[in-house]
């Protein structure tokens, strides 16, 4: 069996990269990737701008005890007209433009009043308090390159430089199935030896948090024929499909042999990971398709695995920032032998007083219990042959809870 490395690199090297392009609304960007270059129109700060209320003058030549007379005020969106004369200073507001004629600006709370009068009590210096013309960025720089995911900071950054509407890669379209004569959906009462899915709820969440389009979801009868017609609809109006349950090797394990019957092309099936290892990845032109173990807790393992980062792919991104999930603090259950798959054990993560991290284990019950995976935030590591004992240092996946 392929090591849940090699596994993700042998799926991440069949994932192609995001071909079509939409503009969007800037309210509409955040989380979307970008598909193109954002140069700034202008630049920021657009003029000589001051960055305190006060008083602006020509701070050259002003001695401590030197008197200046206020000939007029700027404020944001109405500038000083004329030229500031030496002798004199302007009244100045937080973002407004710097008078013609000055270099500085002294803080209000510093500049005592006589009338029309302003003292200074110490001499200014040339450029204090001033945010300058193009400091922070030049018309026609590059502000961020494509395939940045943007963050809601980001589309401060591009409302200032006229970026609106915003060029994103367009949604994956996922697709989402479920498979099995047990299950029924959550309003459903289950009968005898049927259970409720929760499955496709997870899947469809957790893709839609990664920024994908969900065409459909729902369950699939273990029936060759209409697994198979599912199965044909969701590859023909997809660029991704998920399954979940039929993947083993049982009697009633339909489902690779459906999606090869439809023409997709088998690349792995089982990986050294536990739960989870009857994964299934193929392929039909450059639609990728995965079939997910049916128990819960195998189906969110998976995902977080394998599916994630290729979606991230899809969506835009870099899978490389998939790798920097992976957080390190110390185990405290006791000691988790090492077999011959990598073992995904639920926790929950802890500070500790001197600002270390620990993970507590959770009562886990094997890949049925998505309670207990629910209650975690993150899922401990223990490597294929080597125990783990407590007060190690160990890898854990963290969870999103968002």
């Amino acid at each position: 069996m392929l090591t849940p490395s090699e596994a993700l690199a042998r799926i991440l090297e069949r994932i192609p990269a995001p071909s079509r392009v939409e503009s969007v609304p800037l309210g509409a960007a955040r989380g979307r990737c970008l598909a193109a270059q954002a140069l700034s129109d202008v630049d920021l700060p657009p003029f000589e701008k001051s960055m305190m209320d006060g008083f602006a003058l020509a701070g050259a030549g002003l001695t401590a005890g030197g008197r200046l007379r206020v000939v007029g005020e700027s404020r944001a969106g109405a500038p000083f007209a004329g030229t500031v004369a030496p002798g004199t200073c302007v009244e100045i507001f937080t973002g407004a433009e710097l008078p013609s004629g000055c270099d500085a600006v002294e803080m209000v709370e510093n500049v005592p009043r006589d009338g029309e009068w302003a003292l200074f009590p110490k001499p200014v210096k040339p450029g204090q308090h001033v945010g300058h013309q193009g400091e922070i960025l030049r018309s026609g720089q590059v502000v961020y390159e494509p395939r940045r995911r943007l963050s809601p900071a980001d589309l401060s950054v591009l409302a200032s430089i006229g970026g609106d509407p915003v060029p994103v890669f367009a949604r994956p379209r996922v697709s989402i199935l479920t498979t099995g004569d047990e299950l029924v959906t959550p309003r459903e009462t289950p009968g005898r030896a049927q259970i409720r899915e929760g499955n496709t709820f997870f899947l469809r969440a957790a893709c839609e948090a990664l920024g994908c389009f969900v065409v459909r979801s729902g369950i699939v009868p273990d029936e060759p024929a209409r697994l198979e017609r599912a199965f044909g609809e969701a590859l023909d109006d997809s660029d991704v499909v998920l399954t979940t349950g039929g993947v083993s090797v049982g009697k009633y394990d339909l489902v690779g042999a459906a999606f090869e019957r439809l023409g997709v092309e088998p690349l792995l099936h089982k990986v050294a990971v536990k739960p989870g290892k009857p994964i299934w990845f193929g392929q039909r032109g450059s639609t990728p398709v995965f079939g997910l173990p049916g128990n819960p807790v195998s189906t969110l393992l998976g995902f977080e695995v394998f599916v994630r980062a290729a979606l991230v792919r899809l969506c835009g991104d870099d899978p490389a920032l998939e790798a920097e999930r992976l957080g390190r603090a110390r185990w405290t259950g006791r000691t988790e032998q090492g077999g011959d798959r990598q073992n995904n054990l639920p926790a929950r993560v802890v500070r500790t007083r001197d600002g270390g991290l620990e993970l507590a284990p959770l009562p886990f019950r094997g890949s049925a219990d998505i309670v207990a995976a629910a209650q975690a935030d993150a899922l401990a590591i223990v490597p294929v042959g080597r125990d783990v004992a407590s007060g190690e240092l160990v890898d854990y996946r963290p969870l999103d809870k968002g």
